[in-house]
């Protein structure tokens, strides 16, 4: 995609709006699976939290992706995207019993990150397979909120736990057919990542009749130019060497599996906002658009970047703006960023608005939430519709109330008495 063709999706349906690059998407799935040609069986689940809408799931179903789950919602999308039940793994954190039975039921795979509900579960159910989420305690992740292996996490069963969970199958004759670790997100440094997947090789050796070791994902995408990244075709070859080795050891071909999110769909996307007003105080010149955190959290909840460029001056001299949105409290994008001269009406691009932007959106501000396009085939395709005020209070239920003592009352009886 280039400039003129997003300017041309800002004209056509309006701003804010989210856009997603199909082919971008598509040769981030050709890049990963192809990193790992070395493994025999190699299933990539998409992980739908970074991006749910169901023109994007439809796709990368048809690509031969899986899908990765943490909610019954997300599941009930993907089967209404097309994806197999079998190709579809859940992976909840803190969830009710109730609802991983729930999703059991529809034939997905299970996969348990604590004791409590794993015993649960296999006092009930122990024939159908689970899936096995460890804490490998390893610290891994750009930012404290997304380092999920670490010893303080709240997600996985310690390997220190390890007695206790043999235990568990042992007594409930569970059959456990997966183990699965994920250490957290923006992982730049491989070998971290190869020191984990040897805990968790450690850990396989414990089950006799595993199908698949997943070994999440994080991957880390540039987010500027000259940014670094994940090497995925050394890792590719790395793992893929060790994976293979401990096939050969355990006597069978396992599935090595992946929940890439953020590496698909990241780069793939762009936000559009435009400017509203171009505001000079005495130390800074913002640039403020339509449109706040409730649109695009990152910034604000990681201090995530994104590159922004005016597309609508792209060639204009830098200038130093600090980018904020229109939410009635601290709202800022950037602080201090280096851009093409802006003027009011002018559209923002902002980078790498792929993954987490959308699907963290709210009505904070009862703001509407944006429209979705698709560009693919040198098309623009509206994938969601901008939302209205009907969407905004479909769902509430206005009350008849008759406060006694209000004003309309009082203004009644002083009538009354005059």
């Amino acid at each position: 995609m280039n400039n003129q063709d997003l300017l041309n999706i800002s004209r056509e349906f309006g701003n804010p709006v989210y856009v997603y690059d199909a082919e971008k998407i598509i040769s981030q799935y050709q890049r990963l699976t192809g990193a790992f040609s070395k493994v025999k069986h190699l299933k990539v689940n998409y992980a739908a939290k970074a991006l749910s809408n169901i023109s994007v799931l439809r796709l990368l179903n048809q690509l031969g992706s899986g899908l990765d789950t943490v909610s019954i919602q997300e599941v009930q999308l993907g089967l209404q995207a097309g994806f197999k039940p079998e190709d579809i793994i859940f992976t909840p954190n803190g969830v009710s019993l109730e609802e991983i039975e729930e999703v059991a039921a529809l034939g997905v795979q299970i996969n348990i990150d604590n004791l409590s509900i794993l015993e649960q579960f296999g006092t009930k159910h122990a024939e159908i397979p689970v899936c096995i989420r460890v804490n490998p305690h390893v610290m891994a992740g750009g930012n404290t909120n997304i380092s999920v292996g670490h010893i303080d996490s709240k997600f996985g069963i310690s390997i220190h736990q390890m007695p206790h969970l043999l235990r568990i199958v042992e007594n409930t004759k569970m059959h456990i057919n997966g183990i699965h670790m994920h250490t957290g997100s923006d992982i730049l440094d491989i070998e971290v990542f190869l020191y984990a997947s040897e805990i968790l090789f450690e850990t396989a050796k414990h089950f006799k009749n595993l199908d698949f070791i997943d070994f999440g994902s994080g991957f880390k995408v540039p987010y500027k130019e000259g940014d670094i990244e994940t090497n995925i075709e050394e890792l590719g070859k790395k793992l893929s060497r060790k994976f293979n080795d401990f096939c050969k050891e355990y006597g069978k071909d396992l599935t090595l599996a992946f929940e890439p999110g953020k590496f698909l769909v990241s780069q793939a996307g762009y936000f559009l906002a435009k400017v509203n007003v171009v505001k000079q105080t005495t130390s800074t010149v913002f640039a403020s658009i339509d449109t706040g955190f409730n649109h695009l959290i990152r910034p604000m909840l990681y201090g995530a970047h994104h590159e922004i460029v005016n597309i609508s001056n792209p060639e204009g001299r830098d200038r130093f703006y600090s980018v904020v949105g229109y939410i009635c409290e601290t709202d800022t994008f950037a602080n201090n960023r280096r851009i093409a001269q802006i003027t009011e009406g002018d559209v923002l691009c902002f980078k790498n608005a792929g993954a987490y932007c959308f699907t963290m959106a709210s009505n904070y501000n009862s703001r509407f939430r944006p429209a979705e396009v698709l560009w693919y085939n040198g098309k623009a395709h509206l994938i969601r519709k901008r939302e209205t005020f009907e969407d905004l209070i479909r769902n509430q239920v206005e009350v008849d109330l008759q406060l006694s003592g209000s004003k309309k009352e009082k203004e009644a009886v002083a009538l009354k008495e005059g």
